[in-house]
């Protein structure tokens, strides 16, 4: 599985906060580190923005 962080990301950090595998990180921009993601996809349903896909 791959995510896809879209422009539309705010970087507000709701997604980070679910994220039980600390697979998301911020940058410059919202980071996904596939190696530590457990492909719950919590971070996916609670973003306010609809920033992230399942590709």
């Amino acid at each position: 599985m791959e995510l896809k962080i879209k422009d539309e990301c705010d970087q507000c950090g709701t997604c980070i906060s679910v994220c039980g595998a600390d697979a998301l990180h911020i940058s410059d921009k919202l980071l996904w580190a596939k190696d530590r993601c457990i492909c719950c996809l919590k971070c996916l349903n609670i973003c306010p923005f609809g920033a992230i896909e399942q590709q």
